[in-house]
């Protein structure tokens, strides 16, 4: 048992125990009622009022909620569960355990051609190495699995920890424990063992072990059981867990400039690979600010002086940052403001009594808390296996630090350029960074100590393996055609001066600025009518409107100027201020549907880059007019692609909104798209069938006839969806397709897409390491052995490490083979319009803009794309904000 858990059980006030008082948790942790007790508030010199006298809390609880997938149990058939996954709860794959991530899923099986091999063979060989370790040994051992239960229950797992550990006899040394499920080298005597623990306040707590599962060594189970393992060596080499990272506070890197500090820290995961289990670990950062929650409120106050806005703008600043309590090193949401209490009030504890919050922190934590008069915080958290509601927390702003960035700090140059040295790793710092981790475990005596107890070894070299590189593409462009630099992907230079596919006219259109920015209006008003007769835009010169810098002049200026003859509208924004954009975005696009292009006058302000930024304006607005920039060469017909991904406004809980895209024509340079309203925080589209419905009859008045292959890009998909996405969209697609015709049967592929990976490569050039280049394809060794699955590195960055983008086929009958599947996919890369060079997932960029901007301008009914010249969203599928 460690010193921190015997102090508990002794009853010692611990360092660090449960996050802070909660509402509804029967438990031995003090609990706190939906109100506190009483409240006192004294006014005391100093103090801004109104950080002291009581108000109607602003903010409400703002906490997104999962829609359930489709419960009738529908999948593709030969869909199946992994052996050994079948025996457990969906929620211990996918959600508390979330190092399982989508494991249970084998979708390979059901594609005939791959079953054999699903590796590419074009390209160029290239030898990589990854931020993956192998296992090189396992016990060969059973291991058993015990579920572990508290009466009463208990919700802080190092408590659960603690009381368990007072039973050490009984279960031995050699233990791994997450909080309710127990793995242990040994059987015990009964199949249900119970046993009492006592708390440090004196109360008996009855142990329910109960014998779950005996798990052979081959059992996939056991990498649940790896993964604990793992964190348990993280924490014994004195890093510590904020949220599902570990981090080193005790060697942080501080920026004193800007008042940020950066705790490094790593990433952790062990799976089962194609030829062997291995861990892969990443470099991450967690980025502090030195000041905390009421620092932030006071500097506030002072901007605001006056009360009622004041806790407005707290409230709007606040909502839905996550902070940190470094008493316990735990993460929280902010989801609302209690204005009516402070410091002062009381609760009631588990046992009857009342206690303070500043009596509770002094007592818990050893905390003072010197401002008597703030108010508090609460903290939704989410809801607990077994309890009816979530279960909120209440935080102290004093002991809550800000973490992350705000729009503002992320927009100062100068602070992003100071912490990208810190955090933007290249290639070569990046793997020796690893290489430092692997190294503390091979060297920590008591790290290999418990591995040997286990029967587990690590490699001590990072993976190497051979990928391949593919060519670059052949850009198109009114006849003439570029090749690239393959190193840089980017074909800005070679296709300036040449006119685009279809260049739409600007005869009439509005430019519309405010007094302070009308010079850089002019200017670039000047640089378009310089770089678009080289595109093949003719363009008139702009209806000047000078408005106030306020949203009210801009909405009411484009009202009585804008005409059904209107080309486009252009605005010069004097700030990014994201009600502004959303307000004219919304008029533009619901009230009085057009064509617009928003530019940032601090963009248009620098002379060096005036010439390039307003040639992607150009390429933008004649995009938005339903203008065709560029193309690749496709050489599979009647093909329609479809690119599918949700945007989430959790901050103001409205609900998700689904993106809906899909191409028109060979060349793939006119798209439609159709958003989809859904509840709020849901992930998984409930419209696709009506989606590809509308799309399908679009496609036929455009060519005549119908697809005879349909190939959906699935964005969006988080750890432990993959199996709601098989069993819920993949038949809306195919119910879709049946209900077109008895003799329509198109050949169907699903692709779910994911970007947020830990997995980084490395290329190695005359002795250095580099980031491999674009083009870069990985179908062997990292990938799952139960997926038909791959990796691209489809752009190249000037700063830091490259990150490839994953592509798991997860239906197929289409029968292509994985060569032509990769090379499909890189080729979409280089249809990004918004970016002349190739990009982590092409067109599927566009979707959650699609759906962004959807979710700014309406919440009501989806609206479609292409019926009309002036539609909408026609016009979205280059929205940006330069």
């Amino acid at each position: 048992m460690t010193g921190r858990a015997r102090a508990r059980a002794r009853g010692r006030p611990p360092a660090q125990e449960s996050a802070v008082p909660s509402v509804g948790a029967a438990s031995v942790q003090e609990t706190l009622p939906s109100q506190p007790t009483s409240c006192q508030h004294p006014q005391q010199p100093g103090i801004p009022p109104a950080l002291s006298e009581p108000l109607g809390g602003h903010g409400q609880q703002r906490v997104p909620q999962r829609v359930p997938g489709d419960q009738d149990g529908r999948r593709p058939e030969g869909l199946q569960l992994s052996v050994g996954f079948q025996k457990l709860s969906f929620g211990d794959r996918g959600g508390r355990h979330r190092d399982f991530h989508d494991l249970g899923i084998n979708t390979r099986q059901a594609i005939e051609h791959v079953q054999e091999s699903k590796t590419g063979s074009s390209g160029d060989r290239i030898k990589l190495t990854a931020n993956y370790v192998r296992l090189t040994s396992r016990p060969q051992w059973a291991l058993y699995q015990y579920h572990v239960d508290y009466s009463p229950e208990m919700e802080a797992r190092r408590l659960r920890s603690a009381l368990l550990f007072q039973h050490e006899e009984l279960i031995g040394k050699t233990h791994a424990f997450d909080g309710s499920v127990l793995f242990l080298p040994k059987k015990l005597g009964n199949k249900v063992t119970e046993v009492f623990s006592r708390t440090r306040n004196g109360e008996d707590v009855k142990i329910t072990i109960t014998l779950t599962n005996e798990l052979p060594p081959t059992s996939p189970t056991c990498l649940q059981f790896y993964n604990i393992i793992f964190r348990r060596l993280l924490k014994m080499l004195n890093l510590q867990q904020i949220g599902r990272n570990y981090y080193n506070p005790s060697d942080p890197i501080s920026i004193p400039n800007h008042r940020l500090m950066v705790w490094p820290g790593f990433t952790s995961s062990v799976l089962q690979y194609e030829e062997s289990i291995m861990l892969c670990t990443d470099v991450s950062h967690k980025v502090l600010r030195s000041e905390t929650v009421l620092d932030f409120m006071y500097s506030l106050y002072y901007q605001v002086e006056e009360e009622q806005r004041f806790r407005d703008a707290c409230t709007k600043e606040l909502i839905g940052l996550i902070v940190l309590t470094k008493y316990n090193n735990r993460t929280y949401r902010v989801d609302d403001i209690d204005w009516d209490a402070s410091p002062q009030c009381t609760f009631r504890k588990a046992d009857g009594s009342e206690i303070s919050y500043v009596d509770y922190y002094k007592r818990q934590y050893n905390q003072e808390i010197t401002d008597l008069n703030q108010p508090v915080l609460i903290s939704q958290s989410r809801r607990k296996r077994g309890s009816v509601m979530p279960v909120p927390v209440v935080l102290i702003p004093e002991l809550c630090f800000l973490t992350g960035l705000t729009e503002k700090m992320r927009s100062d140059f100068n602070m992003m350029k100071d912490l990208a040295v810190h955090t933007r790793l290249p290639p070569e710092q990046r793997q020796c960074e690893i290489g430092k981790l692997i190294d503390c475990i091979q060297k920590d005596d008591s790290v290999q100590k418990e591995l040997r107890d286990w029967g587990l070894s690590f490699d001590s070299n990072l993976l190497s393996f051979t990928g391949r590189v593919v060519q670059g593409e052949k850009i198109l462009q009114s006849g003439a055609v570029f090749d690239y630099n393959p190193q840089f992907a980017d074909w800005s230079k070679e296709t300036r001066g040449t006119p685009l596919i279809c260049a739409k006219p600007l005869d009439n259109w509005l430019l519309v600025y405010t007094r302070r920015n009308c010079d850089v209006a002019n200017t670039l008003l000047q640089n378009l009518f310089k770089v678009t007769p080289s595109m093949g835009i003719k363009m008139n010169k702009a209806t000047m409107i000078e408005v106030d810098d306020r949203t009210e002049a801009y909405l009411r200026a484009l009202q009585q100027s804008i005409t059904p003859h209107t080309n486009i509208a252009v605005c010069v924004l004097s700030s990014s201020r994201k009600d502004k954009y959303d307000a004219i975005k919304k008029y533009l696009c619901t009230d009085c549907p057009i064509p617009s292009q928003c530019v940032i006058a601090r963009t248009l302000s620098k002379p060096q880059t005036a010439m390039a930024i307003a040639t992607k304006i150009a390429l933008q607005m004649n995009c938005k007019m339903g203008g065709e920039l560029w193309s690749v060469e496709i050489p599979l017909k009647q093909v329609m692609v479809v690119g599918i991904d949700c945007y989430h406004d959790t901050l103001s809980g409205k609900p998700s909104i689904a993106g809906f895209v899909a191409s028109l024509n060979q060349t793939m340079t006119r798209w439609f798209s159709r958003c989809a309203v859904q509840g709020r925080g849901q992930e998984l589209v409930d419209g696709l069938k009506a989606c590809l419905q509308t799309a399908l009859r679009d496609w036929f008045k455009w060519n005549k006839y119908l697809p005879s292959r349909i190939i959906v890009y699935r964005d969006g998909v988080g750890d432990g969806q993959l199996n709601t996405v098989v069993n819920y969209e993949v038949p809306q697609f195919l119910d879709c397709l049946k209900s077109v015709g008895k003799d329509y049967s198109p050949r169907l592929t699903v692709i779910v897409v994911k970007k947020r990976v830990h997995t980084r490569f490395f290329a190695h050039c005359g002795g250095a390491t580099i980031n491999p280049p674009p083009g870069t394809v990985v179908d062997v060794v990292v990938t799952r052995p139960e997926w038909y699955d791959f990796f691209i590195v489809s752009q190249a960055v000037k700063n830091g490490c490259v990150a490839p983008t994953h592509y798991n086929v997860i239906y197929d009958t289409s029968k292509l083979k994985p060569d032509h599947v990769q090379r499909l996919t890189y080729k979409l890369c280089h249809m990004y319009y918004n970016w002349s060079v190739s990009i982590f997932s092409g067109k599927l960029e566009y979707f959650s803009k699609i759906a962004h901007l959807h979710a700014v301008t309406t919440q009501t009914t989806p609206y479609n794309t292409h019926a009309d010249p002036k539609s909408v969203q026609v016009h979205l599928l280059t929205y940006r904000v330069v």
